[in-house]
């Protein structure tokens, strides 16, 4: 097992996509609410543009930085060395890739969930018809889904690193930490308890 894979940071934010299921149907309810006032393509530019392009952004050009929980985070100059080279694998080039592939699926996935939606009337029906509150709980819904899938999606493009191409890494500075990612709320200088991490068993050359 690849040392890194004990980082407790990394399975949490990868267990993130257990949410995403729900948040899409949030979406799937919030485009059943009302009637269309806008042509039924600017309504979905309008959710897919407000639920993909910020979390896209956001990754492309400041990775979230997956060492904080809900509104805490850990300070930069609290990172461990291991902390740091992982850090360090969010800012490799097949990230980008990763993000604007995700990215792409998630657009597939509203316009299917908008084609679907009569099917949502039901439980819509529970709920004010009125069409720009089905948008704004689509948009919203839409917006944490793609966060919740974007960082796991990242975390997978970390797991599939192999041990010696993490041994070569270089840790990411504290500086360049704060200049590089996205650090959501309070900043605080422990979260988790500390984890032994073992060292990567030899590679056979066999």
């Amino acid at each position: 097992m690849r040392s890194f894979w004990s980082e407790p940071f990394l399975w949490i934010h990868f267990a993130g996509l257990a949410v995403v299921p729900i948040f899409l149907e949030l979406v799937w309810i919030g485009l059943a609410i009302g009637d269309p006032i806008l042509p039924f393509w600017l309504e979905l530019f309008i959710v897919g543009a407000i639920g993909i392009l910020p979390i896209l952004w956001m990754q492309w050009t400041r990775p979230f930085d997956i060492f904080s929980l809900l509104i805490i985070a850990l300070k930069p100059d609290s990172l461990t060395v291991e902390q740091q080279k992982i850090l360090s694998l969010f800012k490799k080039k097949q990230q980008r890739p990763i993000a604007l592939l995700s990215a792409i699926l998630m657009g597939c996935i509203l316009w299917q969930l908008d084609r679907f939606a009569p099917l949502a009337m039901s439980a819509a029906s529970l709920l004010p018809q009125e069409r720009l509150l089905g948008l704004l709980i689509a948009s919203v819904s839409f917006l944490l889904s793609n966060l919740f899938f974007q960082i796991p999606m990242s975390v997978l493009g970390v797991f599939l690193v192999g041990a010696r191409q993490y041994a070569t890494i270089d840790p990411y500075t504290p500086e360049k930490v704060r200049q590089s990612f996205t650090i959501p709320g309070f900043r605080v200088r422990k979260i988790l308890p500390s984890v032994e991490v073992p060292q990567d068993l030899p590679v056979s050359e066999s």
